[in-house]
């Protein structure tokens, strides 16, 4: 990577920047700050713009959101976030909750709590193996090494087809409607914006087999790897 080419900054959240689902600390905060000063940052999401904004302590930063179904950009008058792309795709949920019931009972993930399924406006969905309302400390404990998911990962690809199917947070997979992945939606802000590809440092930690942050990995982007949110500034320490 030529740092000196380097114009945009884009990141994943969870796991890069904080412990999944948890708010934004100080530390990293600093840091984007200081990456700001010299670079145009963007946050590349799996999740919704303004669930991301929260999760960020409502950092000024523009937001990708549902790998690309979303973006929105930061209005430094209000404060706020103006959505700029909200795109929606009809889900046959009958269809959906059928296919995940049968890899419930083949792999005997038949206990769970809350939902079994989780249906997001955009048209994403979440097969959540212990289920929507599961405790934090059972889904952190249940696939640490993500072993299990990977094990039946092409299986559950190979079913929803449909799909753009990521092994995602702790025990669940989650899954996007076709074409939209991370590449898919940081190659369209680049042409959007006028970027070269070589123009940017991607920063993630999803980056094995059938994670979120995969197809960026695998494409032509400057990427960072990062294993632990604690060691982002010294992940970035170059481009500071």
């Amino acid at each position: 990577m030529d740092k000196t080419k380097i114009k945009l900054i884009a990141m994943d959240l969870d796991g890069t920047l904080t412990q999944h689902r948890e708010k934004l600390d100080e530390k990293n905060k600093s840091v984007l700050d200081k990456l700001s000063k010299k670079y145009k940052l963007i946050m590349v999401g799996a999740g919704q713009t303004s669930r991301i904004f929260n999760q960020m302590n409502e950092y000024p930063i523009d937001i990708i959101g549902n790998y690309g179904l979303q973006y929105a950009t930061y209005n430094h008058q209000t404060g706020k976030m103006d959505i700029k792309r909200d795109v929606t795709f009809d889900v046959d949920k009958s269809y959906i909750e059928e296919k995940v019931a049968y890899f419930r009972e083949k792999y005997g993930f038949t206990s769970f709590r809350g939902e079994s399924v989780e249906f997001h406006p955009s048209g994403c969905i979440t097969f959540p193996i212990l289920g929507t309302k599961a405790i934090q400390e059972e889904k952190l404990a249940f696939d640490p090494t993500r072993e299990k998911r990977r094990a039946i990962y092409d299986e559950v690809s190979d079913c929803f087809a449909n799909y753009n199917v990521f092994v995602g947070g702790s025990s669940s997979f989650d899954m996007s409607p076709k074409p939209y992945n991370k590449y898919y939606a940081l190659d369209l802000y680049c042409k959007e914006n006028g970027i070269s590809h070589s123009e940017v440092a991607y920063i993630g930690d999803d980056y094995g087999v059938g994670g979120n942050d995969e197809s960026v990995y695998k494409a032509d982007f400057n990427y960072l790897t990062i294993d632990d949110y604690r060691n982002f500034e010294d992940v970035v320490k170059d481009l500071l």
